[in-house]
C-alpha cells in the first residue's frame, strides 16, 4: 500500500502537513533519488531524503502519539529558528527520538500560556484545520474603562478586517481600578483575534494568557517555560477531536518508579526555569472557571 508523501512525513513528526507540502514544492525532498512532486505517493520501503539527508519514515503502527503541554512565556516566538536570535518555544522542549515536536497552533510573541506540541504531525494538522472548531479560553487583562455596551458587542459580534468575529463567552474575572481581568473563549484561531476584538472597542490589552485548549487546561503548578507530558486519556481526547483512532500506547510509566522519576524530572524543570531569565509581569488572575 502507498500513502501521500506529505502525510507520511507529517505523521513521522518532521513537521505539519502544510510544512511538508512547502518542502516538496521547493524541491527539497527526493524519493529513491528522484525529486519529489506534490501528490507523490510512497511505499513503505521507499528511500526518502530531505536536502540530501536520509529521513526516518514510520508506519502508523510504529508511531506512539505523544503530546506535551508547554507554558509559553512572553518573549518567545513560535518558530524553530529566528534570524534575529530571539528565543523560540522549541528551545526548552525535551528531545524526541527519530521525530520532531510539532506545535498545535501558535501564540504571538506577547502572549503567554498553554501551547500544545505533539510528535504526530497528522494530529497537529487536523487540530489546526479551520473545520475543527476547538474552543480556546484566555485570561485577558484590559487597561481602561470597559462598558457593558462594549461587552455586549463582543458577545454579539463585530466586523474585523478579515470578517465577522465574536467571543463565544466573556466573563469578568476581577481586577483593580482600570486594570480588569476577563475570561474569554472562541473557537477560531485567526491571527491576533483576541487582541483585535478588544481593540475594535478601543480597549487596550495589557496581558493575554491562554489557559485552556478544549478540555486541556494549563496546569496551575506548571511554571513559565516548563512542560509536562499528557497522559493517554488526554491524548485520546485530542485524537477523538481530530477524528483519529485512539492511541493504545504511552511513553509515560504508571509504576511507582516511573512516577518517582517524573517527580524528579519536574523538579529539575522548575529549577531550570527559575534560572532562566523570564519577562516580568504582575500577578496572574485567579483561575476561575468560565
Amino acid at each position: 500500500m502507498s500513502e501521500k508523501l506529505q502525510k507520511v512525513l507529517a505523521r513521522a513528526g518532521h513537521g505539519s502537513r502544510r510544512e511538508m507540502e512547502a518542502w516538496i514544492a521547493a524541491g527539497r525532498v527526493s524519493i529513491d533519488g528522484e525529486i519529489a512532486k506534490l501528490g507523490d505517493r510512497i511505499a513503505a520501503d521507499a528511500k526518502v531524503r530531505l536536502d540530501g539527508r536520509s529521513v526516518s519514515l514510520k508506519s502508523a503502527e510504529d508511531i506512539v502519539c505523544r503530546v506535551i503541554a508547554y507554558h509559553k512565556p512572553e518573549g518567545e516566538i513560535c518558530s524553530r529558528k529566528d534570524p534575529e536570535g530571539r528565543p523560540t518555544v522549541f528551545d526548552r522542549l525535551p528531545k524526541v527520538r527519530d521525530a520532531r515536536w510539532v506545535a498545535v497552533g501558535r501564540l504571538d510573541i506577547n502572549t503567554s500560556g498553554l501551547l500544545l506540541f505533539t510528535s504526530d504531525g497528522e494530529l497537529a494538522n487536523r487540530l489546526m484545520h479551520p473545520s475543527n472548531e476547538v474552543e480556546r479560553e484566555y485570561a485577558v487583562r484590559t487597561f481602561g474603562e470597559v462598558t457593558e455596551t462594549a461587552v455586549q458587542r463582543l458577545r454579539s459580534g463585530v466586523v474585523l478586517e478579515d470578517g465577522p468575529a465574536q467571543f463565544d463567552h466573556i466573563k469578568s474575572a476581577g481586577g483593580e481600578g482600570i486594570n480588569q481581568w476577563w475570561h474569554v473563549g472562541l473557537k477560531e484561531g485567526r491571527n491576533r483575534e483576541v487582541r483585535r476584538l478588544w481593540e475594535s472597542q478601543e480597549i487596550q490589552v495589557s496581558r493575554l494568557i491562554r489557559i485552556r485548549y478544549g478540555m486541556i487546561e494549563l496546569p496551575k503548578s506548571l511554571p513559565r517555560g516548563g512542560w509536562i507530558e499528557l497522559p493517554i486519556e488526554q491524548v485520546n481526547y485530542l485524537r477523538q477531536l481530530a477524528g483519529l483512532e485512539a492511541e493504545t500506547r504511552s511513553m509515560l510509566g504508571t509504576d511507582k518508579h516511573s512516577v518517582a522519576r517524573a517527580k524528579v524530572r519536574s523538579a529539575k524543570i522548575r529549577r531550570a526555569v527559575r534560572k532562566h531569565k523570564t519577562t516580568g509581569g504582575s500577578q496572574k488572575p485567579g483561575r476561575q472557571r468560565s
